[in-house]
């Protein structure tokens, strides 16, 4: 059975979304990060896990938390040298899991957005499948040939840029705009706001990682 693991991060969170996440998922882990807590204990949801720093959340919340409940908690100094969504990344290979989800991890800060996806190397390095998901975003690593259905896409879109180099030899087949070959460079915005034309998308590339985003509009 896969072992899945929800990150709920600090970031912004569209409840119903977030929910439906949850619930779509009979087995699951879930860690509780800083502010993201504040949306479990609204729901009453009871974490395996909270981390953080706690500079963002309620007193209220971590309180009962800390007094209420047996939930493990750990709490990092605010001066630390990694991110608490990073943390709860860390936290969860050393648990132990086969794919990682993390809500909460966009919003209007983007340099915590681009944070939690560079976080999502961590994950990709150690063989676990991580993505971000929001309501109009799905986002992971990829480092060889993905198929992506048409009718099981998370959005009308579909993005790629390189993560960390070039990728050579990106081949696209099944997108309305397909590529034969191309060797894409870091400031290459060729592929951004490509679209799924024919029943399933094939990506493929000789070297490198790619970054897929599936979006959609709000």
């Amino acid at each position: 059975m896969s072992r899945v693991t929800i990150i709920i991060s600090g970031g912004a969170i569209e409840d119903d979304f977030a929910l439906s996440v949850l619930e779509s998922y009979e087995s699951k882990r879930i860690i509780g990060v800083d502010k993201g807590v504040e949306f479990l204990y609204r729901h009453q949801i009871l974490p395996e896990y909270i981390v953080g720093d706690f500079d963002s959340i309620s007193e209220e919340v971590i309180r009962y938390y800390r007094e209420e409940t047996k939930v493990p908690i750990r709490e990092y100094n605010p001066v630390k040298d990694a991110s608490d969504t990073e943390i709860a990344i860390r936290t969860a290979l050393a648990l132990g899991c086969d794919q990682m989800i993390i809500l909460g991890a966009t919003g209007s800060r983007i340099d915590h957005i681009w944070a939690n996806v560079q976080s999502l190397e961590i994950a990709r390095k150690a063989g676990v499948h991580a993505e971000i998901r929001d309501i109009c975003n799905r986002i992971r690593l990829c480092d060889g040939e993905v198929r992506l259905k048409r009718r099981e896409a998370f959005g009308k879109y579909f993005s790629l840029f390189p993560f960390g180099g070039e990728v050579e030899n990106l081949t696209l087949v099944g997108a309305k705009y397909p590529l034969d070959h191309h060797h894409l460079l870091p400031n290459d915005s060729l592929c951004v706001s490509n679209e799924i034309e024919e029943d399933e998308l094939v990506i493929t590339f000789s070297s490198g990682t790619l970054i897929l985003m599936e979006t959609k509009d709000e």
